[in-house]
């Protein structure tokens, strides 16, 4: 999927990893009001889904949204979601369009969620023929403008700007 280093793969997932801690507090606390850099948000609530099925249905209403369509031309491209085998990571393989994410995990379902969906639905989202970074400016902003639009502004700008804390680029 690409020619060009992935250098900010470690600074996306570090930037992911805290926000996901911070919308898991949320709902351990039940209180979705946080402060960010001074300001006070009020988190919306991330989907978490129970199978295969419920991921592949999600992804597949998220690819037939209007706007998602005039975004991005992969959004007519099909996906196949698929369960994968050990809990370290969900990926995506541009070539067959297939999103692969583990499922439970002895106490844990970390992959069956919305914003790790989202972030694989932003690789399948990348322009066929591109040879970027997996993990690039164009894929971190292609990864915010989904969450914007799906979870809502609140979510967009603490992954915004704790992308930008971690030292990623947005393109």
């Amino acid at each position: 999927m690409s020619g060009e280093r992935d250098v900010q793969r470690s600074r996306v997932y570090d930037a992911e990893g805290l926000v996901r801690r911070m919308f898991d507090r949320a709902d351990e606390y039940g209180t979705r009001a946080v402060e960010l850099h001074g300001s006070h948000l009020t988190l919306p609530i991330e989907r978490r889904f129970a199978s295969v099925e419920s991921v592949q249905s999600y992804a597949d209403k998220v690819l037939a949204l209007n706007w998602v369509r005039a975004q991005w031309e992969r959004a007519t491209v099909p996906i196949r979601v698929r369960s994968r085998a050990g809990a370290a990571a969900a990926h995506y393989e541009f070539e067959t369009a297939v999103l692969a994410v583990p499922l439970h995990t002895g106490e844990t379902a970390w992959a069956l969620r919305e914003l790790v969906i989202l972030h694989e639905l932003a690789h399948h989202l990348e322009p066929s023929g591109d040879d970027l970074a997996p993990h690039g400016p164009e894929f971190c902003t292609r990864y915010i403008d989904l969450v914007d639009g799906i979870v809502g502004p609140e979510a967009a700008l603490v992954l915004r700007t704790t992308l930008l804390g971690c030292g990623a680029r947005l393109g």
